[in-house]
């Protein structure tokens, strides 16, 4: 969603991060680790700089280790996010929404995008510290809370495609850990608001390619991939969990009532 943060930025909005790990448990080729101590400096200096390139307003860290991908050693590390009970990272984010006093929260959507673990504990938390913050009068009743909007059709498409191209849709990402298939069965979430990021579509790119020892081995600029979202547009879309609303709701405010 680093679209709908550098528009918001732009339009004068304060906007901070809550990151809850470092992304120590990914792979990183060596050329990478040079000016770095570990993965978890790196990953740490690539936020950094996409977070001035979007006009992050701050970027605060739970302190968790990456748990990396479900089933892997690092979801047993003593430190690991993964391991962390729910009410403890809960207690953390709602600490900071009670200081920050947001009037919008977005987190993931409840299976974590493409099922991380980390990515799942997040959505959790989040969603209980928000609730808690709620009922402690902590923010303003009109406080909203989104996830990230998912589409099976839109996942189904392109695996599709990728399977057209002679590419394995069950076998995507850098560590080819992820299963487009498996992701289109997973149920939609409604598009309530959509935010069109034309306009500061720059700031993205440049906050992506920040992210630079990620990017290699993933899907290229001019992959299947790129094409397809130049084909629907800039946009990221959003489900509005709090406040209630019916399914046919259509913003593209994440503001509006």
């Amino acid at each position: 969603m680093g679209g709908t943060i550098a528009y918001q930025a732009a339009q004068g909005v304060d906007v901070h991060l809550i990151c809850a790990t470092r992304g120590e448990a990914g792979t990183v080729e060596p050329q990478y680790l040079k000016r770095y101590k570990s993965i978890a400096k790196l990953r740490e200096a690539e936020l950094s700089c996409a977070a001035k390139a979007l006009g992050l307003k701050s970027v605060t860290y739970l302190g968790y280790r990456d748990s990396g991908m479900a089933g892997s050693q690092d979801n047993m590390h003593s430190s690991s996010l993964h391991r962390a009970p729910v009410q403890k990272v809960a207690a953390q984010i709602a600490s900071h929404i009670k200081k920050l006093k947001p009037q919008v929260v977005i987190t993931f959507d409840p299976v974590g995008g493409y099922h991380h673990p980390d990515h799942i504990a997040v959505h959790k938390a989040t969603v209980k510290a928000f609730s808690e913050a709620r009922e402690a009068k902590a923010i303003e009743a009109t406080t909203k809370l989104f996830y990230m909007a998912r589409s099976r059709r839109r996942l189904r498409f392109i695996a599709g495609m990728m399977r057209l191209t002679g590419q394995d849709p069950t076998r995507v990402g850098r560590n080819r850990d992820i299963d487009l298939t498996a992701l289109a069965r997973d149920p939609d979430t409604p598009p309530h608001v959509t935010i069109n990021y034309k306009s500061v579509e720059a700031r993205k790119r440049a906050a992506d390619e920040c992210h630079a020892s990620q990017q290699e081995g993933r899907f290229s600029r001019f992959s299947l991939l790129e094409l397809y979202w130049r084909l629907i547009g800039r946009r990221d879309t959003f489900t509005r969990a709090h406040p209630p609303t019916g399914e046919r709701y259509r913003s593209n405010d994440l503001f509006a009532n």
